[in-house]
């Protein structure tokens, strides 16, 4: 998790100049309808200002934004990215999940924190230097990957440590990986990722940009732009692949209270990339489909909530979207007809369950990020109470050329009842990890020898499909299409396109190790079933690492699991429970050998990757 962080600390007798930010924080209450959905945005001022929050701090906010103190500092102890103590001038936060594991992620650890002479979690003496770790910074075809304050870098090698070191100034940002079609499928959202200056509103100008929204909003009305998306059999792209058109179809035609579009950018799920090249690459892309979206559902203002760690790819949204103020495309009388539309860039501030779409509104509204219960469906009551619609950005970024090429085009390139090509992201053991672009019918095994397969010599183990809460499949389960109904029909999910492989000499013990500990990590604490489950899995799973497992202990983490699905307000708890199931369910010998043997079975193992091949290290 990212931190804008400094050592020095500018005060006066002591305590923040907090006056000092009287303008800025007018501004950014400005853009809100009520003044409780700043905290987070004013929150984040202060830190970026002085380094770090304080109860003085809170108690400021507090009053911005008309709440009692203690609420914040709910919200400042509740996200990963506030800290109430300064960190070094250079934050080094190296992921630690799954993805980069399975790359050596953990030697490098062990190495910087060597040359630095401290351990995870200290700075420095000199306060130049913090060492974290962290769960997954979605940049997982850079595995083993790092952000140093605001900027990713990878892959880590001992050059990078190198420079780390000796000069972090001139680390350089971490370049995306877009490696193509599969397939021989026609592009539809990666059309633009090689073109140069792609995110600058004149190229977008030059390549057919905002001719669909400018179609829309002069020349069609909101029924025949849902008709249009409906018929495309666009399916919502951020994991739940709920049809689009009939999102769109629930929102109120008529409402005494103002309507919203929020945009899901909070990408979070450990094997996930897609929306961070979008955002970068193609924001004006993204915009072009919120204009549409929100003139098909009558909205008049959007909020993209992006995730916090995404500090480039903000600044880039930002740009572009003050570039299409600019030219008349957003603002009062967009295309100079009588439609208004603002849009607010919203940064999170770290915490993996605000992809959910009610923990996002909760936090968007300035709180924890606590999921709601359903119903009220946000259709009818959501950000502020009033009815909301909430799209991923992959799904918003194909709306523009549905509108150019129309929903039949769309759905011909599709598989079955989902329409379209979508951005799957490749990482752990392949040769060419990246983001791929295919049509949803195209099969795990053809995605996987696109990205090259796996090391010479060495054979597929397993895969996860759809992001680290989907259930992983065996090796002679992988020739499943790749849409939503056959990987559910195969007993897993397509979820975020997230595909991680693993080759054999992968220990699906430490595996599991950790996506448990990913899931007591991030579980927001609301409801008990998942708030102990989550912990009781990881406590078992680390025993057993640690060679105290008990016979007893598998059937335990089944019953568990099984004990926690469909018992909480939203699915965390399930996407928490499946892979100890299907972990557990598929390599059952593995596991029995670890607990009787107290030890792992693998005897081959490639040298990159030891933090994978021993149940001992961690």
């Amino acid at each position: 998790m990212q931190h804008t962080a400094h050592s020095t600390q500018h005060t006066v007798s002591g305590r923040f100049p907090l006056e000092s930010l009287a303008a800025e924080a007018q501004a950014i209450l400005a853009k809100y309808e009520q003044r409780r959905a700043a905290t987070l945005p004013l929150l984040r001022l202060i830190q970026e200002r002085f380094g770090s929050i304080t109860i003085e701090a809170e108690q400021w906010v507090a009053q911005q934004v008309g709440v009692a103190p203690s609420h914040v500092h709910e919200v400042v102890t509740f996200y990963s990215l506030f800290h109430q103590q300064p960190v070094g001038k250079h934050h080094i936060q190296i992921c630690n999940n799954i993805a980069c594991a399975l790359r050596g992620a953990s030697n490098h650890i062990a190495a910087i924190s060597e040359r630095l002479g401290i351990k995870p979690g200290e700075t420095t003496p000199d306060g130049k230097y913090t060492l974290s770790t962290v769960e997954c910074l979605c940049a997982c075809e850079a595995a083993p990957m790092m952000q140093v304050n605001d900027r990713y870098v990878g892959p880590i090698t001992p050059s990078t440590i190198e420079t780390l070191l000796r000069s972090p100034e001139s680390l350089t940002e971490l370049p995306l990986m877009y490696q193509g079609t599969v397939g021989g499928v026609e592009p539809v959202i990666s059309t633009r990722f090689a073109t140069a200056d792609a995110e600058k509103i004149d190229t977008y100008l030059r390549d057919e940009g905002y001719q669909a929204a400018r179609k829309a909003v002069t020349e069609m009305t909101s029924d025949q732009v849902i008709a249009e998306v409906t018929k495309s059999n666009l399916r919502g792209l951020g994991g739940a692949g709920f049809p689009t058109g009939k999102k769109w179809s629930f929102i109120p035609k008529q409402s005494a209270k103002l309507k919203y579009l929020v945009v899901n950018a909070d990408e979070g799920e450990p094997g996930t990339i897609k929306d961070r090249y979008i955002i970068t690459k193609d924001p004006h892309r993204l915009i072009e489909g919120i204009i549409i979206a929100a003139y098909a559902t009558g909205c008049h203002k959007a909020y993209v909530y992006v995730r916090g760690e995404y500090a480039q790819s903000t600044r880039i949204l930002q740009q572009a979207i003050d570039e299409a103020r600019t030219y008349g495309f957003i603002g009062k009388r967009i295309f100079n007809i009588e439609y208004e539309l603002e849009v607010v860039v919203h940064r999170g501030a770290g915490a993996y369950i605000c992809g959910e779409e009610t923990a996002l509104l909760s936090s968007l509204e300035g709180g924890k990020g606590f999921p709601r219960l359903k119903p009220p469906f946000p259709a009818i009551e959501g950000l502020f109470g009033s009815p909301t619609v909430i799209n991923n950005v992959e799904t918003l970024a194909c709306v523009p050329p549905i509108l150019r090429k129309g929903g039949e085009w769309f759905s011909k390139l599709g598989f079955g009842k989902a329409g379209g090509t979508r951005l799957f992201s490749l990482s752990g053991h392949v040769k060419k990890p990246g983001l791929y672009e295919a049509s949803q019918g195209v099969t795990l095994r053809q995605l996987i020898e696109a990205a090259g397969g796996v090391g010479d010599g060495r054979a597929i183990k397993a895969v996860i499909p759809g992001g680290i809460s989907a259930k992983i499949l065996r090796a002679d389960e992988i020739d499943v299409r790749m849409d939503f109904d056959s990987l559910l029909a195969a007993g897993t999910m397509a979820g975020s396109a997230g595909i991680i492989v693993m080759d054999d000499t992968t220990c699906m013990l430490k595996a599991l190790w950790y996506a448990s500990k990913f899931f007591g990590h991030e579980s927001c604490g609301q409801c008990s079933p998942c708030r102990e489950g989550t912990g009781w899995i990881f406590k078992i799973v680390d025993r057993i690492m640690k060679g105290e497992g008990r016979p007893q202990d598998l059937d335990n983490l089944l019953g568990i699991s099984q004990g926690m699905e469909g018992r909480t307000i939203c699915v965390f708890a399930d996407a928490a429970a499946w892979p100890v199931q299907s972990y557990i369910m598929k390599f059952r010998d593995e596991f029995e050998f670890h607990i009787r043997e107290k030890r792992c079975n693998l005897s081959d193992h490639r040298p990159q990757t030891p933090d994978i091949r021993m149940a001992a290290i961690h």
